[in-house]
């Protein structure tokens, strides 16, 4: 497959903001994005603007504040992607096609019972939860992230596992949590099972709290991946780090302005993983 016949649907509703970005993301590694309403993938529409889940191979939900982010933070996004595409979802998830949530995403795919994804495709309920951070407030700031993956994701494959690379962080709910009397069982099966993908740390690479960890998750947990690894939910921004001028020291480092960035290697990976697959 040519790189220009991976077709990537990102999807929006009312208060997605990102998708711009997410888009331009997609188009620049060579793929074909398309920005798709919830109601176009449901057939309530024109008939012209209708679209189906299945004829994409990518999956994107981008940044934003989703409905007001009422109830919880990609709740009511969530709630009707579950009630009106329930069926669309489980068969892309389970085709392993990739699907990315990225900050409001991320916390769409929580709501789904999309991620962690212990109990299958889709879990009828969450199964953790993207709470208010701990700092009480939103944090816009640069995060350094390492990739602890070691393969499993299709979206890191290009980064080496171990390395440490930095996504800006914008988020108000960004807190990862699971229940109580289930944690450390959940977090160890995640470690065990590479579920892990990218935690905070500090300059020095290490385990960090307040601000490297922004939001206060346990385990400094930035990014997980589903089971099979097709589906990646971070906080963090990749798209917005996609070219080396939009780093916020770029001018302070010896790297060109007009090379590669950080996230640029989560959208290639992705787009590579289709090309040999389908």
């Amino acid at each position: 497959m040519k790189s220009d016949e991976v077709k990537v649907c990102i999807l929006r509703i009312e208060g997605t903001n990102c998708e711009e970005e997410t888009f331009a993301a997609f188009k620049e590694v060579g793929a074909s994005p398309e920005k798709v309403h919830l109601k176009q993938l449901v057939g309530a529409c024109p008939a012209e603007l209708k679209r189906r889940l299945q004829d994409y191979h990518v999956l994107a939900l981008p940044g934003g504040f989703s409905a007001g982010d009422y109830v919880r933070a990609g709740a009511i996004f969530a709630a009707r992607m579950k009630s009106t595409l329930s069926l669309d979802l489980k068969k892309f998830v389970s085709t392993e096609r990739p699907v990315i949530g990225i900050c409001n995403g991320f916390q769409i795919l929580v709501e789904l019972g999309v991620l962690p994804g212990l109990d299958g495709v889709m879990s009828d309920e969450p199964q953790a939860a993207l709470s208010t951070n701990a700092s009480g407030r939103f944090e816009c700031i640069p995060t350094l992230l390492k990739h602890e993956n070691r393969g499993k994701s299709v979206f890191t494959r290009k980064i080496e596992t171990g390395r440490v690379v930095m996504f800006p962080c914008a988020h108000a709910e960004g807190n990862f949590m699971l229940p109580s009397e289930k944690q450390e069982r959940i977090l160890d099966q995640l470690e065990s099972e590479d579920q892990m993908v990218f935690r905070y740390v500090g300059p020095a690479g290490d385990y960090a709290g307040y601000p490297w960890n922004p939001n206060g998750s346990v385990r400094n947990i930035a990014g997980i991946c589903n089971p099979a690894g097709n589906v990646l939910g971070l906080m963090p921004h990749p798209e917005r780090v996609f070219h080396r001028c939009t780093h916020p020291d770029w001018t302070r480092s010896e790297m060109r302005p007009d090379g590669e960035g950080d996230g640029r290697a989560v959208f290639e990976s992705a787009l590579d993983y289709v090309r040999r697959k389908f």
